[in-house]
């Protein structure tokens, strides 16, 4: 009785097992099929002659939008069913400005311990 109920336990670890590499592999599936469609995506999207140069959300669903085409550039208003000219700018009177500094990415240990100096010195030691 004893070897049968062991038997039934290493076979349920197998199917653990298993199913557990089965969702593994299709996860890598999916992040390599996700990459590769971005990739797609970018070299299709690149060297066309429309490029969006800023973009202003109003309320929802609504958007201001400056767009270079060719050598103009465009402002135009996007609505959820239209979308309408609202100036022709030159290159003199668009204001030219640096983006913001991409943020500084850290690793995982690097804001684990930001974080746990942050809550040691909240949580100063009591004194004996």
């Amino acid at each position: 009785m004893i070897l049968l109920s062991t038997r039934g336990s290493v076979q349920s670890a197998f199917q653990l097992i298993g199913v557990l590499l089965i969702f593994v592999f299709v996860l890598v599936i999916t992040y390599f099929t996700t990459r590769f469609i971005a990739g797609y995506q970018k070299v299709q999207s690149q060297g066309r002659n429309l490029k969006a140069i800023e973009t202003l959300r109003l309320v929802n669903n609504k958007y201001l939008q400056i767009v270079k085409a060719g050598e103009k550039y465009l402002v135009i208003a996007i609505g959820k069913d239209e979308v309408r000219l609202l100036a022709t700018l030159t290159e003199d009177e668009l204001m030219q400005y640096e983006p913001p500094a991409a943020p500084v990415t850290t690793t995982f240990q690097d804001s684990l311990r930001i974080a746990l100096g942050k809550w040691k010195d909240h949580f100063p030691k009591k004194q004996a």
